[in-house]
């Protein structure tokens, strides 16, 4: 197994629960006008959302501090730069995070105006 680059966190683990437990509630606030059978389905989601957010946010703060390029040895004297770990973690995470807070806003009632504001017509090449 090859020797992966160290990982640090910016938060100690007891900040990042805290940090965690806090944006659950956020999420689960902006949901809370559900059915209760509803909410907790999406309980899952919701966590995987702030676990994502908190890491997210953890991530852009060592990018920003080391930058997006690590330097690496192949050898004794082949060195050279490549895309760092964490912007491959981030890249990779942020997309997951997006699906599921899409996942969560489909899983909301549209509401009527949002259907019948001719817009579905519109893009379909029919008048209403």
């Amino acid at each position: 197994m090859p020797n992966l680059p160290e990982l640090t966190s910016n938060f100690t683990d007891e900040d990042k629960g805290a940090l965690i437990k806090k944006e659950i509630m956020r999420l689960t606030k902006l949901y809370k006008t559900l059915a209760k059978d509803r909410l907790s389905a999406m309980q899952s989601l919701i966590e995987e959302a702030a676990f994502m957010r908190i890491t997210l946010l953890d991530l852009k703060t060592t990018i920003n501090r080391e930058g997006c390029v690590s330097t690496y040895q192949n050898g004794e004297n082949q060195w050279g730069t490549k895309k760092s770990p964490e912007i491959e973690i981030y890249n990779a995470m942020i997309k997951n995070h997006a699906a599921i807070i899409k996942q969560l806003q489909d899983m909301l009632p549209k509401s009527d105006i949002a259907e019948n504001d001719g817009f579905g017509a519109f893009v379909n090449g029919r008048d209403n």
